[in-house]
């Protein structure tokens, strides 16, 4: 049985991957990675079908070391074992290259288990995900690795492709085959950026010409192919990317319909996961104070559509979608976490004042002693001024009301028991 036409006709030398150019375009980093031989440890992030797989098995050729293989979706921890098994055999003399892709579905065990070999250098590790790293991957194998971002193809990128895979069919069958440049322009299209499906929509109209004894694939037959593929993947090449952060927007900018119909778009593309953590997020992020108590609801109907999966998760999702879209809207909490995140990432710290210290006794060299702390419930309304910060942040303030009603009785509530 013959080979995917994406698999025969897969790149041996970093020339011939498609697209990328920001990586693999002669004196970038990753073309320099690959020509050294010398392989670091390497994460690819982005869709699927751009070229990870291949660049992937471009380095192992030429670092020498043997190549395994996992899927994280269906390896198991002694598949790992099998591998790290293997480590100082004749196959694998000159090291091992571990290639484990969606990483992101390795729990933290497993990924905990990769990292001692990663660290001793027995294990080179080249992960991919089709989600953000910094999100899904262990911090340590993280900090341990180098991060690149692949982008979806262009048309113009899967073009040149299907030029070169029409010249390989017509070879193979023996016989040449015509495609016209329009029907090359809309299978690059209805592709999505991802050059896999293109071919595979390809080889399926080069199929059905040769089977009618004809020498051009002709327009009905392009048209019947993608008929079969519109709903997965958007005609017009929409990038994936371009989807979640519509989703979401549309969500933060209060228009149900808009958000609904980005999230048939996704979930036609099967991308649940992407679905529920960007809802997660957004209702955190851009509903939170307003109205706290739809994280839990949101969380619930999120549980829900991963448990019974699709297509019946559309309709919790629908829901928690609506909701989030129609709820009134608060980023109070978000801007607090993010100008506390940016202080300490700046180095603003001080000591923590010694009433809030997780110590009882002081030293001789202590000018005050004792904790000091007052129990905000021995007071009138479970409040007493105390300071928490330290002293070189004892006045900013990270945290400001919202303009909702909830954060705004909350507010006038402190207000009133401060003093204010």
């Amino acid at each position: 049985m013959q080979s995917p036409l994406a698999d025969r006709l897969r790149p041996e030398k970093i020339e011939e991957v498609a697209g990328q150019k920001h990586l693999l375009s002669p004196g970038k980093i990753l073309r320099r990675i690959v020509e050294s031989g010398d392989t670091p440890n390497l994460i690819f992030y982005g869709p699927s079908g751009v070229g990870k797989t291949t660049v992937a098995r471009i380095i192992a050729k030429k670092s020498g070391k043997k190549l395994c293989y996992l899927n994280a979706t269906t390896a198991s921890t002694s598949d790992i074992k099998d591998i790290v098994g293997e480590i100082g055999s004749i196959e694998a003399e000159n090291g091992i290259l571990l290639y484990l892709d969606e990483i992101q579905y390795f729990n933290k065990k497993q990924q905990q288990i990769l990292l001692s070999y990663i660290e001793n250098g027995d294990i080179t590790l080249i992960a991919s995900t089709t989600e953000n790293p910094y999100f899904y991957v262990y911090n340590a194998i993280l900090s341990r690795s180098t991060v690149f971002e692949f982008k979806t193809l262009t048309k113009d990128d899967i073009k040149e492709v299907l030029c070169r895979a029409m010249e390989k069919l017509s070879e193979e069958e023996g016989k040449e085959i015509a495609l016209s440049d329009k029907n090359r322009t809309k299978i690059a299209g209805a592709a999505a950026g991802d050059v896999r499906r293109a071919l595979n929509m390809l080889e399926l109209c080069f199929m059905l010409t040769v089977g009618e004894n004809a020498n051009e694939i002709t327009d009905d037959v392009v048209e019947q192919i993608l008929a079969g593929n519109s709903v997965r993947y958007d005609r017009d090449g929409d990038e994936h990317y371009d989807i979640i952060s519509a989703y979401q927007k549309s969500m933060r900018g209060s228009d149900p319909d808009a958000a609904v119909y980005y999230l048939a778009r996704l979930l036609a593309a099967g991308d649940l996961p992407s679905a529920c953590r960007r809802l997660l997020v957004c209702a955190n992020e851009d509903v939170g104070l307003a109205y706290p108590q739809i994280i839990p609801i949101v969380k619930a109907a999120v549980d829900t559509a991963l448990f019974v999966g699709l297509p019946e998760a559309r309709i919790p999702l629908a829901n928690a979608v609506v909701l989030v879209a129609t709820a009134p809207k608060s980023n109070s909490a978000y801007m607090a976490i993010n100008t506390a995140m940016a202080d300490v990432e700046k180095g603003v710290t001080g000591d923590i004042p010694r009433q809030l210290q997780n110590k009882h006794f002081d030293g001789e060299d202590a000018e005050i002693k004792g904790q000091n702390y007052l129990y905000p419930h021995d007071y009138p309304m479970h409040y007493v001024n105390q300071q928490y910060l330290p002293d070189n942040l004892k006045n900013k303030t990270y945290y400001k009301y919202g303009d909702n009603k909830l954060e705004q009785k909350t507010c006038e509530y402190w207000n009133s028991i401060k003093g204010k």
